[in-house]
């Protein structure tokens, strides 16, 4: 496998020349290809063919990765390594980059590549392009901690953490912020298989309070790593979960709700659905007050309508003294059901059946006219066809009932979906098919009170 590096990174030479243009296995050739190269390579001026050669040479290989020919791939970037010599500063500068870029792309697929391959031509690049050693580094310890090799992430996210090159740029202090957030998150992992052996332990065992200690030292290292990261302006998820579960373990429920409650309203921060989401679960966990979660998952609503919490969302706002809360919980139901991904969810279609009757049962008519209206133009062809009605009666029973109750409140009798279920002479079902006639005839708002 160390052959395979080498003749990706190393230099040509002239015996290479003859054959770069022909590739084993393909029967293509670049006889032109062929002359550019050996001009470059023996000091030739001509430098347009040498720009020519080296854009050839991208093109190929950016379309060998797209259909997944490595091996082709690697072969083209024998020769791509030539833009390191380009008399262009600009392109000799952002060479290293772009070389890392698909050089890695190959190494990770390539079949006869390996994790001793990678680690070469990552600290070969690592010294090429210097400009990009944190970059790299951090790229290098992902793809460590993708084969497993936990302890080699580790140290090898210590070197880039320490390393240093001319002042302190932003970007550098970023980029070191990152790799030491990393190296947090593999101390977490650490405390949390420390964590998981203290549960089987004794509490008046010695091993109990020795794990104990050393779980409180890692908590101690990571804790710093993670709380620099997650003040910075970002989407930091697996960071920010990983802290709180730390901060809560220690029974320090006020630091992990300000670090959620920053990172969900916090203006400087991304717009992000999952911090409402770890909030509301911390906030839930705690017992906190009905009105608080439903503050925090009015603003999931707003953000993403259809998550699986809206469910969970309606049933506070129904359980709501405040006839507002009811309103929205019949908003949030027709908006769940919007969405192609919920139209199956028999949860949701219960819901709305149960909540419909008793909307129009308390008197508030114009509550489901308003969401009915913006609606009535698509939901009839999207939720409610003869198609869907058949193909629901076939799939699962127990929600064609329930849409039929929903299709005929909302479109009458009439309703092509409810007619079909109606009609249906199920034994299991008849008593309940009877029941939605009923709801039908006494709630539709297609002929209120007939």
């Amino acid at each position: 496998m160390s052959d395979f590096s080498e003749e990706l990174i190393r230099p040509k030479t002239e015996d290479d020349q003859e054959e770069s243009c022909v590739f084993s296995g393909t029967g293509m050739s670049f006889p032109w290809l062929q002359k550019h190269i050996g001009t470059v390579a023996t000091g030739g001026k001509k430098e347009k063919d040498f720009a020519q050669t080296t854009n050839a040479c991208l093109s190929f290989i950016q379309e060998a990765l797209l259909k997944h020919q490595w091996q082709q791939a690697a072969e083209f970037m024998h020769s791509y390594f030539q833009i390191l010599e380009d008399s262009d500063s600009h392109k000799r500068q952002a060479a290293p980059e772009i070389i890392w870029k698909l050089g890695s792309e190959i190494l990770f697929y390539h079949p006869k590549s390996n994790v001793e391959t990678f680690n070469t031509f990552a600290d070969r690049m690592k010294n090429i392009g210097v400009l990009n050693y944190l970059k790299i580094s951090l790229q290098h310890a992902l793809y460590l901690l993708h084969h497993g090799m936990l302890e080699d992430a580790n140290r090898n996210l210590s070197h880039a953490e320490t390393w240093r090159y001319g002042e302190k740029s932003s970007s550098q202090e970023v980029l070191i912020n990152l790799i030491q957030a990393y190296k947090g998150l593999l101390q977490y992992y650490t405390w949390s298989k420390k964590k998981m052996e203290l549960s089987t332990l004794d509490e008046d065992d010695y091993a109990y309070n020795t794990a104990s200690q050393n779980m409180l030292n890692h908590s101690w290292k990571t804790s710093v790593n993670l709380c620099a990261l997650i003040q910075t302006p970002g989407v930091w998820d697996p960071f920010v979960k990983s802290y709180v579960e730390m901060l809560e373990f220690y029974g320090d429920q006020d630091g992990a709700r300000e670090v959620l409650t920053n990172y969900a309203y916090d203006e400087k921060f991304p717009s992000n659905p999952n911090a409402h989401i770890y909030l509301y679960n911390f906030l839930k966990r705690e017992k906190a007050p009905r009105e608080k979660l439903i503050s925090v998952l009015k603003i999931l609503y707003q953000i993403v309508p259809s998550h699986k919490l809206m469910l969970e969302f309606h049933r506070l706002l129904r359980k709501s003294e405040k006839e507002d809360h009811h309103k929205l919980g019949l908003e949030v139901l027709f908006g769940v059901l919007d969405f192609a991904g919920c139209t199956k969810n028999i949860t949701a279609w219960k819901y709305l059946a149960k909540y419909l009757r008793q909307t129009l049962m308390g008197n508030h008519l114009a509550w489901v006219q308003e969401e009915w209206n913006s609606r009535k133009n698509w939901w009839p062809g999207f939720h409610f066809s003869s198609f869907w009605a058949k193909s629901d009666w076939k799939e699962d029973k127990a929600l064609a009932c329930e849409k039929a109750l929903v299709a005929g409140i909302l479109l009458g009798k009439g309703c092509r979906y409810f007619r079909f279920i109606s009609k249906q002479d199920d034994e299991v079902l008849r008593k309940k098919i009877k029941r939605i006639k009923k709801s039908v005839k006494k709630h539709s708002i297609v002929n209120p009170g007939l």
